[in-house]
């Protein structure tokens, strides 16, 4: 599907999860030491200003990270939203910024992205990175054609729109395929959480595949949203062992965040 633009929805509460995790894994990644191929099969824009208009339209930041970044943040999230409010909220870090800002010199980053607009934006923002390929492709076919040089990690993360169901039938397929094609490799999974619990069955699926960290939370759902989401969780398969604990804190930390009377201020 090449309809959805993530700017609509840049640092909602979905974003929040999404990002501080990704953030919290990146850091522990790059600390192994080791020279890192890091590839998206979905990059999206790479940056999104939270002013601009499509922020705007949909406001969803407002209860996202303007809400943190507002409030007095939970410790786990801390470390997150500093980096965010070093970046500005006109240059909020989609994953491929968080990359670039994260990862060492030596890495090498290649962005997938089919959208032609997304696609476009994408080249302006990280494009002149010279650790950076940009590609206007396919990024299940795509990432799984590259394999890590002598010595690399391999780390792939994938966010795909879930627009409809078959999101999830794909990456249900690629998913095993990934993990066989890099046997050392890192691969982490941005998964929506519904309200009609269909991803379920296939948090289960993925959990028995490989070792794996898994870091959810759910918000309180306003009866009058008509939005069918109601959380957000990061699967991270052969993560770094001590990335554990601070993802699941970081998890837990915005579950009860999202409970709080400051949450809604």
């Amino acid at each position: 599907m090449l309809s959805y633009q993530h700017g609509y929805h840049a640092g909602n509460r979905a974003d929040v999860l999404k990002h501080s995790v990704l953030h919290a894994l990146l850091g522990h990644i790059a600390a192994i030491g080791k020279p890192i191929l890091y590839v998206e099969t979905h990059s999206g824009r790479g940056r999104y200003d939270l002013t601009g208009e499509q922020a705007r339209k949909g406001g969803e930041a407002e209860t996202g990270i303007l809400a943190l970044h507002r409030g007095k943040p939970p410790r786990a999230l801390k470390p997150w939203v500093s980096h965010v409010e070093d970046c500005g909220m006109k240059n909020y870090p989609g994953s491929p910024d968080l990359a670039r800002q994260l990862l060492p010199p030596t890495a090498r980053m290649v962005f997938f992205e089919k959208h032609p607009a997304e696609h476009a934006a994408l080249e302006a923002a990280v494009g002149s990175d010279p650790r950076v390929q940009v590609k206007h492709s396919d990024g299940y076919s795509g990432a799984l054609k590259l394999s890590p040089r002598g010595g690399e990690q391999m780390v792939c993360f994938v966010d795909p729109s879930y627009e409809t169901s078959r999101d999830i039938d794909a990456l249900a397929l690629w998913t095993p395929r990934a993990l066989k094609r890099w046997p050392q490799g890192i691969l982490i999974l941005w998964l929506p959480l519904f309200r009609d619990g269909r991803e379920a069955e296939f948090g289960e699926y993925l959990a028995g595949l490989d070792d794996c960290i898994i870091a959810g939370a759910r918000w309180p759902v306003d009866v009058n949203d008509e939005s069918a989401l109601e959380g957000s969780a990061v699967v991270a398969f052969r993560a770094p062992a001590a990335a554990s604990d601070p993802s699941h804190a970081i998890a837990a930390a915005i579950q009860s965040w999202w409970s709080s009377p400051a949450a809604k201020a």
